[in-house]
């Protein structure tokens, strides 16, 4: 899946830059982050951040991949 330059603008008009993955769209929704070290796979498909942006801090996220059978784990 190739990744598109995209913008995060908050309410202060503060921008980021980064790139995208995922759906295609446009959209607006409350920040929350998460600092576990492991576990983020999990959390990208916890139901309870639907409708929110979930922000992931801890630096080393994505190093360890994602689980191969990505369908049954919604990714």
């Amino acid at each position: 899946m190739a990744s598109k330059k995209i913008q995060l603008t908050l309410e202060d008009s503060t921008v980021f830059t980064g790139q995208s993955f995922g759906a295609k769209k446009s959209v607006a929704g409350e920040m929350v982050f998460n600092t576990g070290m492991v576990g983020y796979p999990e959390s990208l498909t916890d139901p309870s951040y639907q409708g929110q942006i979930l922000i992931l801090t801890y630096p080393l996220i994505g190093n360890y991949g994602v689980p191969s059978n990505a369908i049954e784990h919604g990714l």
